[in-house]
């Protein structure tokens, strides 16, 4: 990319496709033309009071967001993107943190100044843009965006990236899910997310593509964009997403002729989904690796190699390393599992006012990931478990991803996840909950387990789910199964 900044891409855009697609929602779409119309309309509005000062977007993937964010660079501003999903005491606090000179936002937030926005009200900002006037006031150096990290327990820390960390983060995955002119996008992930980020914000402008949103997660409506939609690029993200669609009543009759790239990432892949989206739809989901801190990592390519149940190879300029996990100073061969450290030129400088968690995320020069994986001879990593996911039996390690590839191979299991519990002999002890395709009990299921498992690696309880919790980023939250264990307990 020829670019420094992410407002310099945006522009690039407009003047190579002025009358493309930019986005769509069930309002309408917009033109780059008039998307870039609605921006500088906007950003006038808010650069007298945003001016090198930090701007807080509380907004669902929209129209609106898309606006809101460039309008808020070309004014001069840094934004903040906050999960729109937050209760109202959490944003509370991070508002207070942040110190915003404004909040863009569908809703009022008590205490602070608010602009509301929403798609009604971009429609209404769309003039004729002035290309001559539409100027970038950023610089390589400057925060592009404010994104939040480890909102999963305790209050989510502020990682600020620059424009060039930005810009080498597009071009990165652009190594990874190569594109093409006229692509159409359909994000899922929240575009506060670093994975709904670049699927639905930066990446898609590379080459002019159009991103159509839909109002909400919800598997047929999802299926009925794939279908009618045109869509070329899937942003499906973690694999619940697609276990999702593919439970959908409409997706065993449905044909996405258009749809030729369907990235994965955000959580490791079973091969059971793997192997049923390729017997589906004849098409590879092509699985990546990368953080809040650094993104993307790792990704599987056409061009590189893919490795089904691996993250893939190493992106550019970019060293990943797998090291002792009680150190994290030895790096360890080929072949040996440990936790996973990476730097590149895309990587995070630190947390905003957390020294602490910064000197446990940055060390040597590196961001350790908190991940336990292995690299093979080839240089694929995979990803065994988090860190923290880990579950003691009795002196003896438990991944739960081991646990829940098994779960997913009995034929009548469609989603499993394996979280600690409590045991007063053994310290604690894998528990298993799944989700159902097809009707079987829980005793079952212990009997399909105890013929493929060592004895401490058995879920010490099976239970049954109509359908898996998920976090607003997709995954599947278990950190509320785990409560559901405390408060049964």
């Amino acid at each position: 990319m020829n670019v420094e900044t992410v407002a310099g891409a945006f522009i690039a855009a407009v003047q190579h496709a002025p009358d493309a697609m930019f986005c769509k929602s069930a309002t309408g779409a917009l033109s780059y033309a008039q998307a870039a119309g609605a921006i500088q309309a906007l950003a006038d509005e808010l650069r007298p009071t945003v001016h090198g000062k930090p701007v807080a977007m509380i907004l669902p993937n929209s129209k609106a967001f898309l606006i809101g964010y460039f309008a808020t660079l070309f004014a001069g501003g840094t934004p903040a993107l906050i999960n729109h999903g937050h209760p109202e005491a959490t944003l509370s606090k991070l508002l207070g943190d942040l110190g915003a000179a404004i909040t863009l936002s569908d809703r009022v937030h008590a205490g602070v100044t608010t602009r509301i926005l929403d798609d009604a009200g971009v429609d209404e900002l769309v003039t004729p843009v002035d290309l001559g006037t539409l100027d970038d006031p950023g610089t390589a150096s400057d925060i592009a965006a404010i994104m939040y990290s480890g909102g999963t327990t305790g209050l989510p820390k502020q990682v600020p990236h620059t424009n060039a960390a930005i810009v080498a983060t597009m071009e990165r995955g652009d190594w990874g899910w190569r594109t093409q002119e006229n692509e159409i996008w359909l994000p899922v992930a929240p575009f506060t997310h670093i994975y709904g980020f670049l699927m639905g914000l930066t990446n898609p402008i590379i080459r002019a593509g159009g991103i159509v949103i839909p109002e909400r997660f919800q598997p047929d409506l999802i299926v009925d964009m794939l279908v009618n939609e045109g869509v070329t690029i899937f942003g499906g993200g973690p694999p619940a997403i697609y276990q999702a669609v593919m439970s959908s009543a409409k997706f065993g009759d449905a044909v996405f002729a258009d749809l030729r790239i369907c990235p994965g990432g955000g959580a490791p892949f079973p091969l059971d989904v793997h192997r049923r989206w390729q017997e589906a739809t004849g098409l590879t989901i092509y699985e990546g690796y990368g953080m809040t801190e650094i993104a993307p990592i790792s990704i599987n390519t056409e061009t590189h190699g893919v490795k089904p149940g691996s993250a893939g190879k190493a992106v550019p300029d970019t060293v990943i390393e797998i090291v002792d996990l009680e150190t994290g100073d030895t790096v360890l061969p080929t072949g040996a599992a440990g936790e996973i450290r990476v730097k590149g030129p895309h990587m995070m400088t630190g947390y905003t006012g957390n020294v602490d968690e910064t000197q446990i995320a940055l060390r040597h020069g590196c961001v350790y990931t908190g991940d336990i994986g292995t690299l093979d001879a080839d240089g694929f990593l995979t990803i065994t478990d988090r860190k923290k996911n880990v579950i003691f039996v009795s002196g003896f390690n438990v991944f739960p991803r081991e646990v829940e590839e098994l779960l997913l191979t009995h034929p009548a299991v469609s989603g499993a996840c394996v979280v600690r519990g409590t045991h007063e002999r053994s310290g604690e002890v894998p528990v298993a909950f799944v989700t159902l395709r097809s009707a079987v009990t829980e005793d079952e299921i212990t009997s399909f387990c105890k013929d493929h498992l060592i004895a401490y690696k058995l879920p010490n309880d099976v239970h049954i789910l109509e359908e898996m919790p998920l976090t607003p980023a997709g995954k599947i939250d278990r950190i509320a199964l785990e409560s559901r264990l405390s408060d049964a307990g």
